[in-house]
């Protein structure tokens, strides 16, 4: 590593930098002209709404650090990959991962980018932020339109002290194909064989009764506040931005948690995703005392065959930025940065990426 290089950064980025290009050939990590960075048009992106405000914090920063514009739309994780796969962006959100056999369809490389939860929220007049505790089970007969008041007895049983209001259960949900939802329906479904036979996990599942509909997590923290007596469900960073009213839940080790960082790192931690570095391992309903029980991996799908090594370069110098600097940008946004056994995956990943001409993209944006 050249020692001007060397002293721009911090111990852990040239740990992760150390990383990332072991396995690089030295002319693509610092041969490369750095004219082969400058670019002038924007690059889009689309899909995931879940990570979206993380992205557009990440899209920002890198903007003002290479000068190269990035855009960011909150389309749904469905029309993320619908979306890449027709090259209609540089890169496409997902929250539902690919399995090989498709990415292989549709020519594309999957690239896991961050972990978070997804976190039941209510309007209840009243009940105090984080003070609703639900089980798993009783949050899926919610879900299922089975409980018709938030007075009922079983939801009294589990919060003793708590004036419940006699309002009837009102449910939001996504009305675009979501990945949010494909994850919150796979926790009910491992949680509820009744929900598993009745709804199931799906994208865009369809819900038993009469339901609202809303698109993107943001809609549903709209139509949340707007109406008393409704639960809805969003990401935890939604939470936070809207100070809404988060259920707590109890996890897998029997304890009550409230969703946070520290869950969503504990669910990690006890999973495949850290001890295997897999990044399709399930992060939900993991052991773990402080462990989140509806957490999941975010990921960004790219084109694996574009037509020239320059081409793919933009975007790739984007994500190796957003790698090499990711401690530091998801501190503090309501996820956690993915364990290091994953992140030295990296240089493998891009390495998948062929263009047409045969020339090796030149992604070193750090």
């Amino acid at each position: 590593m050249p020692a001007s290089l060397a002293a721009s950064l911090s111990a852990s980025q040239r740990r992760a930098l150390l990383r990332l290009t072991a396995t690089l050939p030295i002319t693509l990590a610092f041969g490369a002209p750095r004219a082969l960075f400058a670019q002038t048009a924007a690059l889009a992106g689309a899909g995931a709404s879940f990570p979206s405000l993380v992205y557009g914090r990440w899209a920002a920063a890198y903007e003002k650090a290479k000068g190269q514009a990035v855009s960011y739309k909150p389309t749904g994780s469905g029309d993320g990959v619908k979306q890449i796969t027709a090259r209609g962006v540089a890169f496409g959100g997902s929250d539902s991962p690919l399995a090989s056999d498709e990415l292989t369809k549709r020519k594309l490389v999957q690239i896991p980018m961050l972990v978070g939860g997804i976190v039941p929220v209510v309007n209840l007049p009243g009940v105090p932020e984080g003070h609703l505790q639900l089980t798993g089970d009783l949050l899926a007969e919610l879900m299922m339109g089975r409980v018709a008041k938030w007075n009922d007895g079983r939801i009294a049983a589990l919060n003793p002290g708590v004036a419940l209001p006699a309002l009837p259960v009102k449910r939001i949900v996504r009305a675009d194909k979501s990945g949010t939802t494909e994850g919150y329906t796979k926790y009910l479904s491992a949680v509820s064989p009744a929900f598993a036979k009745d709804v199931g996990a799906n994208a865009q599942p369809k819900w038993p009764g009469e339901v609202e509909a809303a698109e993107g997590n943001d809609g549903m923290a709209k139509a949340l506040k707007a109406a008393p007596g409704t639960i809805a469900y969003v990401s935890y960073d939604r939470v936070q931005r809207d100070k809404l009213n988060g259920v707590r839940l109890r996890n897998a080790a029997g304890q009550w948690v409230a969703a946070g960082e520290a869950g969503f790192k504990s669910a990690i931690a006890n999973s495949d995703l850290s001890r295997k570095g897999d990044d399709l391992a399930s992060l939900m309903d993991r052991d773990g005392a402080e462990s989140w029980p509806i957490t999941m991996t975010s990921f960004i799908l790219i084109d694996a065959t574009p037509a020239t090594g320059v081409g793919a370069a933009p975007v790739m110098s984007f994500l190796y930025w957003c790698f090499m600097h990711g401690d530091d940008l998801t501190r503090g946004t309501g996820f956690a940065p993915l364990p290091v056994a994953l992140q030295s995956k990296l240089a493998a990943r891009f390495a998948a990426v062929k263009p047409a001409d045969g020339k090796l993209p030149a992604y070193l944006g750090i």
